[in-house]
């Protein structure tokens, strides 16, 4: 289905007993609660502590790393999906921490990593594609035939290097609904993220979630995006057709980072303002053809941490947070940024979060772009808040709104 063409109200004609309540709702503020080295510092131990003021500063769900078993510590290269014990904590102390969140009412995001399953036994072709020993025991023909197994080919695109997961099996579908109806009813998470979603198809993503019935979905769905010899195009249509595209195959049970957002902003911030608005008057990702779907965020475990693959600029956090803590869409803070860059930035994301809850605004809020110029953005959301970003001098009229906050190189005012 094309969305482009579309108006930003197209998901208010769907029947809202057939999606997840909290996406009509579009209240949510996600935080991403750990970065690539919090395997190495007691994380569940860590978290606990910290979910009081997770739950004060207005978070309605925490995204926690991949809570299974791993080849690798940080939880991405999965073996035994049903052991609790991994490089975050044990079984007991993560058991510990749902609980605290379960009290502070802040949800428990699951990561899912179904795309691929490190195997623990050679099999066909000398290769480690068999799952023997350990609970949820399969063959090769759990296996890609890409990627050296006896399954199908892959629905999707490969991760090279371990065995990717053939989700056209019906008794892989059946045993993988089994483990996330386990994850929700049993270990008490209740949201789901969807690791590298361009890996199989959206169909099967649509059936995990009918099946497992998670409260609130979203899927990474990371490709590049477009760039031409002068760096970012400023046309991104493509991209964001890709990223609704797959949000359409989960059945819209799902919705999905917004890279295209980020990718835009993060050049925007640096002197290039004028691409926050698209040729249509919109903001120009996927927030801009279906906000209800987008989950914004500037940076992640991926992008920023220690892995730095496509990191925001440092120095303009806080315009960053300005904008996708203003405007439409459902936006995710990033633990790096919310915990380790001081006191002052943690209060001033506190400070956005608290506006957007007093005024209302939510995923689906109309934006008016008043100022879309190399220097300035300014724009009104909801009719309730007004936001600037930018050096440039800007504020309006004085009679009708009132300062609500201000930093560097950001300011927001309400009625």
């Amino acid at each position: 289905m094309a969305m482009g063409n579309l108006s930003t109200d197209y998901q208010e004609q769907n029947q809202q007993a057939e999606i997840g309540a909290s996406i009509c709702n579009g209240r949510e503020i996600l935080l991403q609660a750990f970065n690539w080295e919090s395997h190495k510092h007691d994380w569940w131990k860590n978290l606990e502590s910290k979910v009081p003021d997770i739950a004060k500063s207005g978070f309605t769900s925490a995204w926690l790393p991949p809570s299974t078993h791993s080849f690798a510590p940080e939880g991405y290269l999965p073996q035994n999906i049903y052991s609790l014990n991994s490089k975050y904590g044990s079984e007991h102390q993560l058991k510990g921490l749902l609980q605290k969140m379960k009290q502070c009412k802040v949800r428990p995001m699951a990561d899912i990593v179904i795309n691929h399953r490190v195997g623990t036994t050679q099999g066909h072709g000398g290769m480690y594609n068999r799952y023997d020993g350990i609970p949820l025991s399969w063959d090769e023909h759990a296996v890609t035939s890409c990627t050296g197994g006896l399954g199908n080919r892959s629905t999707g695109d490969n991760f090279n290097g371990v065995p990717n997961i053939d989700h056209s099996q019906p008794f892989v579908r059946k045993d993988i609904t089994t483990w996330l109806q386990w994850l929700c009813n049993t270990v008490g998470f209740q949201d789901f993220r969807f690791d590298f979603a361009r890996g199989y198809a959206a169909k099967y993503v649509k059936e995990y979630i009918e099946g497992a019935k998670p409260i609130f979905s979203v899927g990474e769905y990371w490709d590049s995006c477009n760039y031409n010899g002068h760096g970012l195009d400023y046309n991104q249509d493509s991209h964001r057709q890709r990223i609704i595209s797959w949000i359409d195959g989960t059945g819209q049970l799902s919705t999905a980072f917004d890279f295209t957002t980020k990718g835009i902003l993060q050049e925007a911030v640096n002197g290039q303002l004028w691409r926050l608005r698209d040729p249509q008057g919109k903001p120009p990702g996927v927030m801009g053809w279906w906000p209800s779907r987008s989950v914004t965020f500037l940076d992640n475990h991926d992008t920023g941490s220690t892995q730095v693959h496509w990191p925001f600029p440092s120095n303009h956090i806080m315009e960053g947070y300005a904008y996708i803590l203003t405007h439409p869409g459902i936006p995710s803070v990033f633990y790096d940024h919310f915990y380790d860059l001081g006191d002052s930035i943690h209060d001033q994301i506190v400070k956005l979060i608290h506006i957007r809850k007093q005024k209302d605004i939510h995923s689906r809020s109309s934006v008016r772009i008043l100022e879309a110029q190399p220097n300035l953005y300014s724009a009104i959301i909801g009719e309730k808040v007004c936001m600037k970003i930018g050096d440039g001098s800007w504020c309006p009229d004085v009679r009708e709104w009132k300062l609500a906050t201000s930093g560097h190189r950001y300011a927001i005012w309400h009625k």
